[in-house]
């Protein structure tokens, strides 16, 4: 085996001959960094790096100094998905280019999330506008559950979709298109809020009524309207007196808190878990949350949106949030 040391500040990388790489984090780095440094882009490369190198981290997930990793199998074409069990999952609604699912980790085995986008079909939700396109909640929110639910899939859950559109996938645009054809599991959705609202309860309920699995959560997902001025952070919401409801929502966000905390140093996050009296949080039998990921109306958050590689880490940290509370 033919190996080459290259000694940095910081950083040791050993490049094996089959293409494998060990290497050392530099001061301060996190997993995204450290991956983005070698070159790695895809969403998949952060979950296969996570699971090869399982008993590595700090308790909150992070990089030790002077500890030596394991990077994904690089082929000719930058990187590969690594599929760890051989497993692979199909799902239609991922898109074409998303739709077979390869089974990364075993760490959300035997946990059942219902994923449910906030508004659809005649109701669009916040709109706002940017550079003459209009945008609308719904389809944004769609696009963060769809990458949730993948990545769930990802780990060994079973991921039931609550909303869904036949023809978007998981889309890499800027500006999503926007249409009313969403349905709730195959059926129209109403106009009437009330009767939107029970529909999707009674959807999950029903589902999981006939799911064996003891771990069983609820995720809503939304992106919140208010003033334009007002940018705010993710804000989480669990049913009054729900204690698995708190600590589902508190593990989300203390891993937004981490992620802020290692990609924009001294920004600060102030998203906060509270009590709300919502309906879908009172009448869905699963433990639930209810995330508002932003403000449509604010030009940063809008911008946050848009971007899809912002979408992705969104999903992959409310994903992360979701294993710590399983886990637990």
């Amino acid at each position: 085996m033919i190996r080459c040391l290259i000694l940095l500040a910081f950083s040791v990388c050993v490049i094996f001959a089959n293409g494998q790489k060990k290497v050392q984090p530099q001061k301060g780095e996190g997993i995204d960094a450290l991956l983005k440094r070698y070159g790695y882009k895809d969403a998949t490369s952060r979950t296969v790096f996570v699971n090869i190198n399982k008993g590595k981290f700090t308790k909150s997930g992070g990089l030790i100094l002077g500890q030596t990793y394991t990077l994904p199998e690089i082929t000719d074409n930058e990187t590969t998905e690594i599929n760890a069990s051989g497993v692979t999952h199909t799902e239609p609604l991922f898109g074409a280019a998303q739709g077979t699912v390869p089974i990364t980790s075993h760490e959300l085995e035997g946990a059942c999330l219902y994923i449910v986008s906030g508004h659809g079909g005649p109701d669009p939700g916040a709109i706002s506008i940017m550079n003459g396109h209009e945008l609308h909640e719904d389809e944004y929110a769609y696009d963060i559950s769809l990458r949730l639910a993948r990545l769930l899939i990802q780990h060994g859950a079973k991921a039931e979709i609550i909303i869904q559109d036949s023809k978007d996938g998981i889309r890499d645009a800027t500006y999503l298109s926007n249409s009313n054809r969403e349905t709730c599991r195959g059926q129209s959705i109403p106009l009437d809020q009330k009767a939107r609202l029970r529909q999707r309860t009674e959807a999950v309920n029903s589902l999981s009524y006939h799911e064996k699995s003891k771990y069983k959560r609820a995720i809503f997902i939304h992106i919140d309207s208010r003033s334009r001025r007002e940018q705010i952070d993710v804000f989480f919401y669990h049913a009054p007196g729900s204690k698995y409801g708190k600590r589902l929502a508190d593990n989300i966000r203390n891993t937004f808190e981490r992620k802020y905390a290692a990609h924009q140093p001294g920004r600060g996050f102030n998203g906060t878990v509270s009590e709300r009296n919502l309906f879908v949080l009172n009448h869905t039998l699963p433990v639930a949350t209810f995330l508002e990921l932003g403000n449509m109306q604010n030009e940063r958050d809008r911008k946050r949106i848009v971007m899809p590689s912002n979408r992705q880490a969104l999903a992959e940290w409310i994903c992360q949030g979701i294993i710590r509370d399983y886990q637990q």
